[in-house]
């Protein structure tokens, strides 16, 4: 009897292992995930990826972040920064203020704009991760939390 990943991805043919399963699982959970939350951000016209930075600058408060310590805290890395910066200064939802010390050095900022719009969206992205995942025991979510920590550490 095929799994359950393989009847989905419609494959007669078993997985060459336990290993290649598990990682085409991975990856098919993550664009589920990932275009069930992309969907949910196109209405407030955001990317997952400018949606991570306004949580990280929220969170980093006023003092704000360099570019690369905003990249470096993505969930999913993006290959240029500054023109993903770029685009959400100029929506409106980050500002940048170069130092008077070291001019090289830029801190972004979220502005009110930004703000308001990523605390409007903690209450859909709340309920929208409980449609998803709110099936699922806390045990095994827990357990695929561990599992996946695993699987990014390094051998």
């Amino acid at each position: 009897m095929p799994s359950a990943l393989a009847a989905e991805l419609k494959q007669n043919k078993p997985f060459t292992s336990l290993k290649e399963e598990a990682a085409l699982s991975i990856a098919r959970t993550a664009a589920v995930l990932d275009h069930q939350i992309s969907q949910a951000l196109k209405a407030h016209a955001l990317t997952q990826s400018q949606y991570n930075v306004l949580r990280i600058l929220r969170g980093a408060g006023a003092e704000g972040l360099c570019r690369n310590e905003v990249g470096a805290r993505l969930v999913a890395q993006v290959p240029d920064v500054t023109r993903l910066l770029d685009r959400m200064e100029d929506t409106g939802l980050i500002s940048r203020q170069r130092g008077s010390l070291d001019r090289r050095y830029v801190t972004t900022r979220i502005t009110r704009k930004g703000l308001e719009l990523v605390d409007q969206l903690d209450k859909p992205m709340r309920e929208l991760l409980h449609t998803m995942l709110g099936h699922v025991s806390d045990k095994s979510l827990r357990a695929v939390v561990d599992g996946l920590a695993a699987v990014r550490e390094k051998p």
